[in-house]
């Protein structure tokens, strides 16, 4: 009884020892797959939309939303996520060139304080404003967990990705930076428990239809 007892301590060590190694090594192939995925160089978007959403993090993603819709990418930019001290002639000048632009077509969410909220007042906005596609510009290591928050919030919007992309997070090289290596296990963590978490739960009852992604404007591109 007690050799019995003994194989099935030792069997079961082994299952556990086993069902471990294969959690790690699903977690491990995981991480290195959300990796390579990632742009590493930034590109124009394929098409323009009705508006563009930028989430803050960075003076860069800010100046790229701001460019693209001074190209006419897009008719409207909602930047949300801003700090509440942070006010619209700040933002303004980080595209000196386009304080008109800042002034007559750019909205600024104060209430956002995570990607979550982000997902919902893109969402509100949308929905006051009636667009039905939306190009997302934020860092190319956050805009996975993003897109799976935005296509919770808006299954039904037509959204086109713009990773912006930082040397200082290089996804080619980031088992040569342990900041960059931190910043991309955090990341690829919290995007597994967006994914988790949205498909196990319901979409908004109601979204705007889907619309065609409309041709780049050429009076916004003259501005």
């Amino acid at each position: 009884m007690r050799e019995e007892r003994s194989g099935l301590f030792r069997r079961l060590a082994i299952a556990g020892a086993a069902c471990v190694g294969l959690g790690t090594a699903a977690a491990v192939a995981g991480f290195v797959g959300f990796v390579w995925s990632l742009d590493r160089v930034e590109r124009d978007p394929p098409v323009s939309a009705d508006a563009i959403v930028a989430l803050t993090g960075g003076a860069q993603r800010i100046g790229d939303a701001i460019e693209l819709l001074a190209r006419g990418f897009g008719h409207r930019l909602l930047i949300t996520g801003v700090n509440e001290r942070t006010s619209r002639e700040e933002i303004a000048r980080l595209s000196p060139g386009q304080r008109r632009l800042v002034e007559c077509c750019v909205d600024l969410d104060y209430r956002a304080r995570n990607t979550v909220g982000n997902a919902e007042e893109t969402r509100r906005w949308v929905r006051e404003n009636g667009f039905g596609s939306l190009i997302v510009v934020t860092s190319n290591y956050h805009m996975p967990r993003t897109m799976a928050e935005l296509d919770h919030a808006l299954p039904q919007i037509r959204k086109v990705p713009h990773p912006v992309v930082s040397p200082a997070v290089d996804p080619a090289g980031w088992w040569s930076s342990p900041s960059a290596a931190r910043l991309l296990a955090s990341e690829y963590a919290k995007y597994v428990m967006v994914a988790i978490r949205t498909r196990l739960s319901s979409g908004p009852a109601a979204d705007p239809p889907v619309r065609e992604a409309v041709p780049r404007s050429d009076e916004l591109a003259r501005r």
